[in-house]
C-alpha cells in the first residue's frame, strides 16, 4: 500500500499515512483532533549508489528490479 504526505495547512506539520491509491485524495482527519485541514503533497525520493565516488553522487529512478539489479539484469520481470 502506498504512503501519501500530508500536510496542515494551518501549522505546515507533515503526517504520512499508508492508503489505497483510491483513497489518496480523501479527506484526512487531524490526528491531534484539533480541526486542522490537511492538503496530499507531492512526495519525492531517491536512492544513491555507493558504485561511484562520494565526490559525485547520483540518484536512480525507475527501471530497476526490487532486488536492487537493472530490470533486465535479474530475470524477474
Amino acid at each position: 500500500m502506498p504512503q501519501y504526505e500530508y500536510i496542515s495547512e494551518s501549522d505546515g506539520e507533515v503526517i504520512v499515512l499508508l492508503r489505497s491509491m483510491a483513497q489518496a485524495d480523501d479527506k484526512v482527519s487531524d490526528p491531534e483532533g484539533r480541526g486542522r485541514k490537511f492538503t496530499r503533497q507531492i512526495s519525492a525520493f531517491g536512492v544513491t549508489g555507493t558504485s561511484s565516488p562520494a565526490s559525485s553522487p547520483h540518484v536512480h529512478v525507475g527501471g530497476c528490479c526490487p532486488c536492487g539489479k537493472p530490470q533486465s539484469a535479474c530475470g524477474n520481470q
